[in-house]
């Protein structure tokens, strides 16, 4: 069951570059022991950044904020039993490499864990004997899972590292992360846009907009109407689909009208009247027609 704060995030703002404007702001979350939260929001809404931060992959200097996990903080003092997957790790050189998958799992301590190890190759059906360089994006993300989640863990972040797997090892993984987080009373923070079969997992979840949280950590499942939701003519019982459907819809509108307030805008430049640079190049050199 849910207890004390695992993960605690107070007044956060931080910025890929000191010029630009910032990627996270204004960053406050609190997240009970024991929970199971979905990230939710449309690409570059800040979802990897809070979470690179929380695993201390990057550098807050910003004056007041707080980042605690386990009530330490994460970059002075930080605490064992976290575990980072992110989507970066199956393009390092080093994991493409011509080793046995059983070769590479052992290198990084897969005999000392030797029972989840094997519970987890068994649901990410995976072959000891595969080649690391010879193998599927979606293999490669799998060896990665069992890497990672082999050593028992107290706070899990998940950074779209389901995306490259079949629908049947998805969910059966998910199952297993679902069962481990009650068992153990440990914490997942997990960031995807896929959200078929998702509706058992989370305990809460949140919506995130340009950096910020348009809706906090909030209990799993919301009440049939709900005022987070403007679209009270939605289904009497909408899935986690459905909810981040329309977050996502919300987004794009409100983007769209910051745009018309000058932010740069997306999208085909139908006003442009002048063709550009490159366009009057390319079309002097077509031979395609």
């Amino acid at each position: 069951m849910a207890g004390s704060t695992e993960i605690l995030v107070q007044n956060l703002t931080y910025s890929h570059d000191p010029s630009a404007p910032a990627s996270l702001s204004d960053i406050n979350i609190s997240l009970p022991k024991g929970s199971r939260t979905l990230l939710i929001g449309a690409n570059g809404a800040g979802k990897s950044t809070l979470l690179q931060i929380l695993a201390g992959k990057r550098l807050v200097t910003s004056e007041g904020a707080r980042i605690l996990i386990k009530g330490c903080d994460v970059f002075r003092h930080s605490p064992p039993g976290i575990t980072y997957l992110g989507t970066e790790w199956a393009m390092n050189p080093v994991v493409r490499g011509d080793i046995r998958v059983e070769d590479f799992l052992n290198s990084v301590g897969g005999y000392r864990h030797k029972e989840r190890r094997d519970r987890l190759l068994d649901i990410l059906d995976v072959d000891l004997d595969w080649h690391m360089h010879a193998i599927s994006d979606g293999e490669r993300r799998r060896v990665q899972l069992c890497m990672g989640l082999m050593q028992p863990w107290d706070v899990l972040l998940l950074d779209e590292v389901t995306v490259d797997l079949d629908v049947q090892v998805r969910d059966d993984l998910l199952s297993f992360l679902k069962e481990d987080s009650q068992h153990r009373n440990a914490t997942i923070l997990y960031a995807t846009h896929i959200f078929d079969g998702l509706n058992e997992f989370p305990t809460h979840v949140t919506h995130m907009r340009l950096g910020s949280f348009v809706i906090n950590a909030t209990p799993w499942p919301l009440p049939p109407i709900d005022p987070l939701l403007d679209n009270n003519e939605s289904a009497p019982d909408p899935t986690l689909f459905q909810i981040a459907l329309q977050w996502l819809r919300e987004d794009r509108v409100h983007r769209q009208e910051l745009e018309k307030g000058g932010r740069k805008t997306r999208g085909a430049r139908r006003d442009q009247a002048v063709p550009s640079s490159s366009e009057a190049f390319y079309k002097k050199y077509d031979y395609s027609h």
